[in-house]
């Protein structure tokens, strides 16, 4: 699954929609819950972003 191949990689930036607007975040794949369909990014202050997998944009 490609999903799980985002963990090996380096820094991703994740464009996805969080109440209705669009968000871009940057960092490192902290965790990827397939259970609850989240992705946690942790950006380089160290602060973690919890993502729905359903509101992702676009990652790369």
């Amino acid at each position: 699954m490609f999903l799980k191949k985002l963990i090996k990689n380096g820094l991703v930036t994740v464009h996805y929609y969080e109440n209705e607007s669009l968000q871009t975040c940057k960092g490192r794949v902290y965790n990827l819950n397939l259970h609850e369909q989240t992705l946690s990014l942790r950006d380089e202050k160290q602060n973690i972003f919890l993502i729905r997998l359903s509101g992702v944009e676009d990652i790369y």
